[in-house]
């Protein structure tokens, strides 16, 4: 892939996460990459969604973490992106939103549980939340411990960063990843919106139990994996 072509789809992923109203402000950022080269195209920091334009896009080096083509300053989230490619070799594109219910859950650093089918279409399970970051987390590094914390999340689990796709950082926000852009922004969409019914859920019985995993595991493999039938071939 072209530097313009890693330019272009980052710039489309950004304009469609844009519409989808899980940004409000400059809030967020979709990143893309292209393992061949090694290299990430990323918004750049601040600036509006629809003034976004190709040409804005920031390209970095997924070796060294540095700008290697691009005017302007790259999302503050930048190295937290990094360390997500570096560690999940199967993802080719992540989002960061402050989506209003998946944020609550962060900042109360709860989980969203996976209660139901909708969920389990789209996810392997519950959407885990980080460990709360230390002092010296935060004062040096913030970014790319960010980055490690997520990564710290799935390490030792049975949990498959790419079945699940998403993750809560600890009073902070949602992250959701993917093979392709397309479907990391749908992700985060969805994300939110199991987010929404979790929420509901707890305040219309907060006795509820989830469902047995084979159920779980039903869903999730008829639309995902190998043995996939939802949908046309």
């Amino acid at each position: 892939m072209s530097t313009r072509e890693l330019r272009d789809a980052a710039c489309a992923a950004n304009q469609a996460l844009g519409l989808t109203g899980l940004v409000p402000g400059t809030f967020g950022n979709v990143s893309t990459v292209d393992r061949a080269s090694g290299l990430m195209a990323i918004k750049p920091s601040g600036i509006e969604y629809a003034a976004l334009t190709p040409d804005q896009m920031v390209v970095i080096s997924l070796e060294t973490g540095a700008v290697v083509d691009g005017a302007l300053r790259p999302s503050s989230d930048t190295p937290t992106h990094v360390e997500l490619y570096r560690a999940f070799a199967g993802i080719g594109a992540i989002v960061h939103t402050h989506s209003e219910y998946a944020t609550v859950f962060a900042q109360a650093r709860e989980p969203i549980r996976c209660m139901g089918t909708t969920h389990a279409d789209y996810f392997d399970g519950d959407i885990p939340v980080t460990r709360a970051m230390t002092r010296e987390e935060v004062e040096t590094g913030y970014e790319r411990n960010t980055g490690l914390v997520i990564v710290e999340t799935f390490a030792g689990s049975w949990k498959e960063p790419d079945a699940v796709g998403a993750v809560l950082v600890a009073n902070h926000g949602p992250f959701t990843w993917a093979a392709d852009a397309h479907t990391a922004v749908e992700r985060a969409r969805m994300l939110e919106y199991v987010a929404r019914l979790e929420w509901r859920g707890r305040a219309l019985n907060p006795a509820a139990a989830p469902p047995d995993r084979f159920l779980i595991d039903k869903h999730f493999r008829r639309k995902h994996g190998p043995s996939a039938y939802y949908g046309q071939p």
